[in-house]
């Protein structure tokens, strides 16, 4: 049986570059492959001369594709002054630190509009942890308009 053959969305895959750059590295003579119609196929052999590392047994071994759900959402506060969402930027930070559980990522961006004393902050990232942080938001929000 011959050595396997990987596209270069598998190579690209594999090494986590963006395909065009695969492309160019095969274009420019640094990565070699043959071209079987308008495709091109790395051996393994050259993949390995390239990375200098053992490439996996088969194209699919080593591209692990694991189904996420994530989650984008955008709260917005109104009437809020500038000290205010200091502290609750703050506080969101503090929140975001820390090992993620089961490696979820969480990405949090806040943008305040003085002028309008409107804060939006952007949330994205696996479904528990968002939803852990609007509920900290919602408790924060509620524990400082009671206090």
């Amino acid at each position: 049986m011959s050595a396997p053959l990987y596209s270069v969305d598998q190579v690209a895959d594999l090494l986590g570059l963006h395909v065009k750059t695969i492309r160019n590295y095969v274009r420019d003579g640094r990565l070699k492959a043959t071209r079987i119609g308008k495709q091109y196929r790395i051996a393994s052999a050259d993949l390995e001369a390239f990375t200098g590392q053992p490439a996996p047994a088969s194209p699919r071994e080593g591209v692990s594709r694991v189904r996420t759900v994530e989650v984008s959402a955008v709260v917005q506060v109104e009437a809020i002054g500038r000290e205010e969402v200091s502290w609750l930027a703050n506080a969101i930070t503090g929140f975001t630190f820390g090992p993620p559980p089961d490696e979820e990522r969480l990405r949090v961006e806040n943008v305040y509009d003085e002028e309008r004393a409107v804060l939006r902050i952007i949330v994205h990232g696996g479904v528990g942890r968002c939803a852990e942080l609007l509920g900290v938001v919602e408790s924060l929000l509620k524990e400082r308009r009671h206090a």
